[in-house]
This record gives C-alpha cells, structure tokens and sequence, in this order.
C-alpha cells in the first residue's frame, strides 16, 4: 500500500507519472489487480492535476483584477506559426 502522507510532485512529474501510467495499461499485458493499482493512482493524479490547474487559474484572476476588483477578460489571440498553419 502507497504512503498516504507522500509529499506532492510538482505538476509537471505528476502529469509525467499520468502518462506513464496510462502508457502502461494501454499495453494490455498487465495483470487485473496491477491494471486496478495504476488506475486508482491514475486518477488520484489526475485529480491532482486538475487541482493545481484550477488553483493556477484562480491565482491568474486574482492577479488580473482591475483597481476595483473586477476581473478584466480579454479575448485570446490565436497565434499561427509557420509550422502549424497546415490547416
């Protein structure tokens, strides 16, 4: 059994662990019970980093507040490079 208390990855290593895990039960060879393991730590990351993503975004508001609080919303620009403009 995993330690319950580990201390968090940052979320570039969790979402590196995600995809490794994922590559490992896309190959189908594993047994029932390790597919189950990886999969319950699959979405235990996967909620992590969807946890730090809306704590990023929060803090992105805060900073992007007007003089009076309101947020201040600008459209995003897409920007085209030359390498994906094969659309």
């Amino acid at each position: 059994m995993k330690e319950v208390d580990e201390k968090p990855k940052s979320f570039e290593a969790s979402l590196e662990a995600l995809e490794e895990i994922v590559h490992q039960l896309e190959g189908g060879d594993l047994p029932l019970e390790k597919s189950l393991e990886l999969f319950e730590d699959g979405i235990r990351l996967s909620r992590q980093c969807q946890e730090r993503l809306s704590q990023s975004e929060r803090r992105i508001e805060v900073l992007l507040r007007d003089n009076q609080g309101r947020p201040v919303v600008s459209p995003f620009e897409k920007v085209i490079s030359e390498d994906n403009n094969a659309d």
